[in-house]
């Protein structure tokens, strides 16, 4: 596995050799093993750059995200193809981008659940999604349908606002029973989506999802769930909310899904009111950058050694050095905050910024599955003192999920092309990051 944040070279540990050190231990390195697991709506992202007139005729609501019918896809479809208003078509899906970007970062495995088409032609939706999907992205386990996965069209309007129209096909058809026992066993946390809750009456997913979350739970594996759009929280915030603090242990979000979760347009509050429901709370808060909120023990927080941040919580940065636990794990939790303004001050030109959230939120499980691996292997560690969720502090998380979010607001597709630079030797920590 590649070590995230400050590492001297790609590999922090020796790949080839055996260690004679951890020999005397017993701990056997080529047995260590850690994945992510995630489940998914597998589907294509469509973008379009389109008239104001295109929305209002297929009468979409602006802004937001609304599933329209299978032949109303295909009409949709062969207009923009017509009028040459497509500018890409990749593999998408929240958590599908999420894995991608997680195994190219980490040169790690994870695991796809979700379904694909049974019959594969060149040029369909399932054929982009398996071309445009890292090879570390294990889909051995995903269910065969009859019929085309979902398709996604992000049409962008001149002002700048996505609207996404979606056409479900065959991607909520999971069924429980296709949810394997053994994928949770050496696995560093479960990812889910709000989208996957979200199916029309009588679609299996749901119930695939609770299954999932079943088998994580059991075996401590920590949970994460993405929020998708503000649109889906505001339909049912306290269901939301509930859920959350009874299945959920991370949460994903951007500002507005904060909002619409909390009431609270300030992401650093929304942060805040977060962490009643969940141990930890990511929140990429566009121009304004990305927060991260957790839980720490209070005999073993750390200041910071950056300039203390005004904001809705005075000097809320202090503790941002810390690593987070989850809260039942602190015998006198702290809320620890940390912050970070968008790298190099964002992108001179934002491409798109379609998956630049499931960008960030890979950087966070390269950090988790770093330290669980660390742990497997260096288990008498002091870096595993008490029970973290986290390799590297909360700063230094928040700094790698806003490196890796550029990457993706710079390119066409929502998903990494490449991995980040490698550190050459001697390059300083601060040399590094300012590439």
């Amino acid at each position: 596995m590649r070590f995230p944040g400050r590492r001297k070279h790609k590999h922090y540990f020796p790949v080839q050799t055996r260690d004679p050190l951890l020999q005397r231990t017993g701990v056997d390195q080529h047995q260590t093993k850690t994945h992510v697991v995630g489940v998914d709506q597998t589907l294509v992202d469509i973008d379009a750059r389109v008239p104001e007139s295109l929305i209002q005729r297929y009468e979409l609501p602006k802004g937001a995200s609304t599933v329209i019918p299978d032949q109303l896809a295909v009409k949709l479809y062969d207009e923009l193809l017509e009028g040459k208003l497509i500018s890409y078509e990749f593999a998408g899906g929240t958590i599908g981008n999420t894995l991608h970007n997680y195994s190219l970062l980490a040169d790690d495995a994870s695991i796809l659940l979700g379904v694909m088409s049974e019959e594969i032609r060149v040029g369909t939706s399932g054929y982009r999604y398996l071309s445009n999907t890292s090879s570390r992205v294990n889909l051995d386990h995903l269910q065969p349908v009859a019929g085309p996965i979902g398709r996604c069209f992000a049409l962008v309007t001149p002002d700048g606002e996505r609207t996404f129209a979606i056409s479900a096909g065959q991607m909520n058809g999971l069924r429980a029973e296709s949810i394997p026992e053994q994928v949770f066993d050496d696995a560093s946390c479960l990812v889910i989506s709000a989208y996957l809750l979200r199916c029309k009456e009588g679609d299996p997913m749901p119930e695939a999802t609770a299954r999932a979350i079943s088998l994580a739970r059991a075996r401590g594996v920590p949970v994460i769930l993405t929020l998708g759009t503000r649109f889906v929280i505001a339909e049912r915030p306290e269901f939301w909310r509930a859920f959350i603090k009874e299945n959920i242990d991370i949460l994903a979000m951007n500002e507005e899904e904060g909002e619409a979760l909390t009431g609270f347009s300030d992401p650093l509050l929304a942060c805040e009111a977060a962490l009643e429901f969940a141990d930890m709370v990511l929140c990429t808060a566009g121009a304004t950058g990305l927060y991260l909120a957790g839980y720490t023990d209070d005999a073993v927080k750390r200041e910071t050694r950056y300039p203390l941040l005004p904001g809705a919580i005075p000097e809320f940065n202090r503790y941002e050095f810390s690593r987070p636990m989850s809260r039942a794990a602190c015998v006198k939790p702290v809320k620890v905050f940390a912050h970070i303004a968008p790298y190099h001050g964002g992108p001179e030109r934002i491409t798109s910024t379609n998956g630049a959230g499931d960008a960030a939120l890979a950087a966070l499980l390269h950090d988790m599955a770093a330290n669980r691996y660390h742990r497997a292997r260096v288990p008498n560690s002091a870096k595993h003192v008490r029970e973290f969720l986290t390799y590297s502090s909360m700063s230094q998380v928040c700094r790698y999920a806003n490196r890796v979010s550029y990457q993706v607001l710079v390119q066409s597709s929502p998903r990494l092309t490449r991995g980040l630079p490698e550190r050459e030797e001697g390059l300083d920590d601060e040399a590094y990051w300012a590439q």
